[in-house]
C-alpha cells in the first residue's frame, strides 16, 4: 500500500485553503507541503490544485480526489479516538474467566464497574479448567492457588484461609476429632487437584497443619470422595459425607447457618492465594482491564479472607 501521508497532507491543504495554513496545522514548512502535493500530482499524472498568489482552487480531478482523502483522514481520526477510548475509559467487551466456586464474587465485584461504565459489556466464562487466555481471548482470569510459570501478568488479590469442616450429621455419627492424630481415622472429601491416586486406588491427601503454638505438622489422609469442583465438594460435605478442606470465605454462610461446623478450629491449615491474571503488561492494558482489576481488589479487600474468626 502506498504511503497514505500525502493524501492526509492534501486534505489538510484543502481544508486550510493554503499551503502555509496547512503547514502550520501539520507542523511542517510550506515548501515541504508544496512538494508533497506536487509529488501527488506527478504520481497521478493530473493537476489537483489551481495555484495563484491569492488562493488555491480544486481542479475537477481534485474535486473527485478530495472526498476520498477526507474520508481517509476521518477514518484515521476515528481509529485514533477508539484507541484513546480503550486506553482511557472502560468500554467494549470485557472477557473474564473464573472458577465455578468464585462466580459468587464476580457479580458484587464488577456490578459497580458496569453501573459506572455504560459502554462496557461483560462476558463471563465459568470453568474450573485452566483456560488459555490467548486462545479464548480472555482479558482477565481469576485464578486460585499456585500458578504455573508463564509470561502472563499475575496480581495478588488476597489470600483465602483454609479450614476443615464437617456437617453436624457426620460428626454425630463419627465424633469430633480433637487432635491431628485422629484425622486419618475419618472419612475425607478431596478436591481433585489436592489429592493423588493411582488408578483403582483410593485418593490420598496431605494436610499441612500449624498448631496454636506454631508447631508444624503434616498428616496424610485417605479420601473417600473426590471431586474436581469446589462447590460440589461443599454440597457433599454439607450432606454429611465426610470432612473437607474448605475456603473460609466460601463457607461462612454455611457456618453461620449451622450447615457446617469447623473441625480443629484452633489449628491453621494454610491459605490459598487468589490472583488476577492478564495476558498483557499493565502499561499496555486497556482501561476496562485496569478498572476490573481495581474493582476486584476492592471486593476481596472487604472480605475477611486471611484470618478466620
Amino acid at each position: 500500500m502506498d504511503d497514505l501521508k500525502p493524501l492526509a497532507v492534501f486534505a489538510e491543504v484543502v481544508e486550510a485553503g493554503s499551503m502555509s495554513g496547512a503547514a502550520r496545522r501539520l507542523g511542517m514548512s510550506p515548501s515541504a507541503v508544496s512538494q508533497i502535493v506536487r509529488a501527488l500530482e506527478q504520481q497521478g499524472g493530473v493537476t489537483l490544485l489551481h495555484r495563484s498568489t491569492r488562493k488555491l482552487a480544486l481542479t475537477e480531478a481534485g474535486e473527485r480526489y478530495y472526498p476520498h482523502c477526507q474520508r481517509m483522514v476521518a477514518a484515521a481520526r476515528a481509529a485514533a479516538e477508539s484507541l484513546q477510548l480503550a486506553r482511557d475509559a472502560p468500554s467494549g467487551e470485557l472477557r473474564v474467566s473464573a472458577p465455578v466456586g468464585f462466580v459468587t464474587h464476580i457479580a458484587p465485584a464488577l456490578a459497580p464497574l458496569l453501573a459506572e461504565a455504560p459502554q462496557l459489556r461483560l462476558r463471563l466464562l465459568v470453568d474450573d479448567a485452566m483456560i488459555d487466555l490467548i486462545d479464548a481471548r480472555i482479558d482477565l482470569a481469576v485464578r486460585v492457588g499456585r500458578l504455573a510459570d508463564s509470561s502472563w501478568v499475575a496480581r495478588r488479590l488476597c489470600d483465602f484461609a483454609i479450614i476443615l469442616c464437617a456437617a453436624p450429621s457426620y460428626l454425630a455419627r463419627h465424633g469430633m476429632p480433637v487432635s491431628p492424630e485422629q484425622l486419618p481415622m475419618h472419612q475425607w472429601l478431596a478436591l481433585g487437584q489436592d489429592s493423588t491416586a493411582a488408578k483403582s486406588q483410593p485418593a490420598t491427601m496431605l494436610l499441612d497443619l500449624c498448631s496454636p503454638d506454631g508447631e508444624q505438622q503434616q498428616v496424610q489422609v485417605e479420601a473417600r470422595v473426590a471431586s474436581n469442583n469446589q462447590v460440589a465438594l461443599q454440597h457433599l460435605c454439607e450432606h454429611g459425607l465426610g470432612i473437607g478442606r474448605m475456603i473460609h470465605a466460601e463457607v461462612q454462610p454455611a457456618l453461620k447457618s449451622g450447615a457446617l461446623v469447623r473441625v480443629l478450629p484452633d489449628w491453621h491449615f494454610g491459605s490459598l492465594p487468589v490472583w488476577a491474571v492478564t495476558p498483557n503488561l499493565e502499561a499496555s492494558e486497556a482501561a476496562k482491564v485496569r478498572a476490573a482489576v481495581d474493582y476486584l481488589k476492592r471486593h476481596f479487600a472487604k472480605l475477611d479472607a486471611s484470618t478466620p474468626s
